[in-house]
């Protein structure tokens, strides 16, 4: 499984993202302007969605386009098409 392979970054992605939001947190109780939040807030949104459109990704690669695992598999071209898609919908 690909998370397992990339077990090391998804894990620092994750960290990453858990500071950002504890810094969303920190902000919050030094009552910080909107702003300030909403900044932060869009940086973590920003940052889930790119781990999701990787997370997916690589299981459209794993799972769906590998012929040799899955005969019938969807084409690399069909992939492309559906992670253009799903990139989008994640912004």
């Amino acid at each position: 499984m690909h998370t397992v392979r990339e077990k090391a970054q998804l894990l620092a992605r994750v960290r990453r993202i858990r500071g950002q939001m504890e810094g969303i947190e920190r902000a919050l109780e030094a009552e910080a302007g909107c702003e300030a939040i909403m900044h932060q807030i869009a940086g973590v949104r920003g940052a889930l969605a790119g781990l999701t459109a990787e997370v997916v990704e690589d299981h459209i690669q794993t799972h769906l386009v590998d012929a040799e695992k899955h005969p019938g598999a969807l084409d690399q071209e069909a992939a492309a098409a559906l992670m253009a898609v799903i990139r989008t919908y994640l912004k």
